[in-house]
């Protein structure tokens, strides 16, 4: 079992940042993907941007110039740089991880419990 600790949500201006970070209790060195998912009120989860294990990235439309995902392999967290929010990128956002673990090796996917991110004046 892999446990993911989302932190650094909060309250922020429009135009503001903020900067998320998702702490994993394992390596994340064998990880196929890493990523952050959001979910507003009334609306289904959305990809905000993952990162592959080769690092590859992959960003919503809505995110693609104000956003940053990155990843830290020795304090095994990925994070997330959000800059020039807008009102709506208010929503919880999820880490999600999916894995390769044991023998024979398989493939596992994770997610945190969520960081309230609200974006407003």
């Amino acid at each position: 079992q892999v446990q993911l600790v989302e932190s650094g949500g909060g309250l922020a201006q429009p135009g503001g940042s903020l900067r998320l970070s998702c702490a994993a209790s394992r390596s994340i060195f064998s990880s196929n993907l890493m990523g952050w998912y959001r979910q507003a009120p009334g609306k289904q989860r959305e990809l905000v941007a993952i990162m592959t294990g080769g690092g590859s990235t992959n960003y919503a439309d809505s995110v693609k110039g104000r956003f940053a995902i990155s990843r830290d392999n020795a304090k095994n967290a990925v994070n997330l740089q959000m800059n020039s929010l807008k009102p709506e990128d208010t929503a919880v956002y999820f880490c999600k991880a999916v894995m390769v673990i044991g023998l024979p090796p398989q493939e596992y996917e994770y997610w945190g419990q969520g960081t309230q991110v609200t974006v407003s004046s």
